[in-house]
């Protein structure tokens, strides 16, 4: 847009010096121009080489070249480039006049072209294709679904899916378990023991102990894993704890395990955002003074973390909803209440986190 501004503006300016001229002695013109063509000789015969010409000159000098004779007027460019700028100029012309091709679909269809593509990468053009005509009632050539397709990212060249989609696909039965360190009040090194669904990113299970072993951290995970659980994968990292035998007991139960690389706790982020989640939200604002307390403070968190914290991941949503009796019903406004209902709240923790509910007034 500037630069077609700064067009109209040379040419402007060149029509008004033009007009200005046509009113000026006809002797005082042809001496003004022997003198610029002397000073045009001496650049010339100086090797002086001349800036780049932009396209607002190109057009101008294009333009006026058609009220002369050109050919013994310019120095600084060549016949053959004048006339290479007129068939530019001509060209340009008739591709605004003509508008060639077919024009393009709607922004909206665009859009949802790239939508379908994105969210469904192992899709090509003739599925996308297919799938507006029978399920929208949209008929666009694969050709054209193609163009409108953004390019595949350098690290998925086949289209393959994201590690997000994988891991959604599997996440039902996964579960993962992992320790953490936390001291009393007599600095006293004490181990907490968590296993979390990866699914539901419920809490399932929780123990502390002063001397983790490979036989106590077994029994933890019996009594996490039943027989009706539909879990089939147990990710941990490669702590020693973790022994072969353990493993092997595992895999009796039907489980397979999966151990994640040396140094990467983030192939298991989720129970390290547990973990995190743990120290961020509880410990790093109480400090227990015995095992026993440490117990039950984490038993009353863990209920929190299951039945009354959002969970973002979950859309957001809770990883043990309450029935559906528990469920508020969804309101006519966005911002008002339309029943007479009382906002209960529940304090967890001596105040350090509040649950809150809706209650029938009495």
């Amino acid at each position: 847009m500037i630069a077609l501004l700064r067009i109209v503006f040379r040419l402007l300016a060149d029509l008004v010096g033009l007009i200005a001229l046509a009113f000026r002695p006809q002797q005082a013109t042809a001496a003004e121009n022997l003198v610029l063509r002397r000073q045009l000789a001496l650049y010339k015969e100086r090797g002086i080489k001349p800036r780049r010409i932009d396209a607002a000159t190109r057009i101008s000098l294009a333009f006026l070249s058609r009220l002369c004779d050109w050919r013994s007027c310019f120095t600084i460019v060549r016949p053959e480039t004048v006339i290479r700028w007129h068939r530019a100029g001509w060209r340009l012309f008739w591709r605004h006049k003509t508008h060639q091709g077919r024009p393009r679909i709607p922004v909206e269809l665009r859009q949802l072209i790239r939508r379908m593509a994105n969210e469904n990468p192992t899709w090509g053009q003739e599925r996308i294709a297919n799938e507006l005509l029978l399920k929208i009632g949209l008929r666009v050539s694969p050709r054209t679904v193609r163009k409108y397709m953004p390019k595949p990212a350098p690290g998925r060249p086949r289209g393959d899916q994201r590690w997000s989609t994988f891991l959604l696909n599997h996440a039902k039965a996964i579960i993962s378990c992992d320790f953490l360190v936390a001291v009393t009040a007599t600095f006293r090194l004490v181990y907490v023991f968590v296993v979390i669904h990866h699914g539901s990113r419920r809490l399932l299970h929780f123990n502390i102990t002063a001397d983790p072993t490979a036989a106590w951290t077994l029994q933890q995970l019996r009594e996490t894993i039943g027989f009706d659980d539909a879990y089939r994968y147990l990710l941990h990292d490669r702590d020693c704890i973790f022994s072969q035998g353990l493993d092997a007991s595992i895999e009796a139960l039907g489980l397979r395990v999966l151990k994640s690389p040396p140094h990467s706790p983030k192939a298991n982020a989720i129970c390290e955002r547990l973990i995190g989640t743990i120290r961020r939200e509880c410990l790093d604002w109480l400090i227990p003074m015995s095992e026993n307390h440490l117990r039950s403070i984490l038993k009353s968190w863990a209920c929190h973390y299951n039945r009354g914290r959002p969970h973002m991941s979950l859309g957001p949503g809770l990883p043990a909803p309450p029935s559906a009796q528990a469920c508020p019903a969804q309101q006519k406004s966005r911002h008002r209440i339309d029943v007479p209902l009382r906002l209960n709240v529940k304090s967890l923790l001596g105040g350090l986190h509040h649950e809150y509910a809706l209650q029938v007034a009495t």
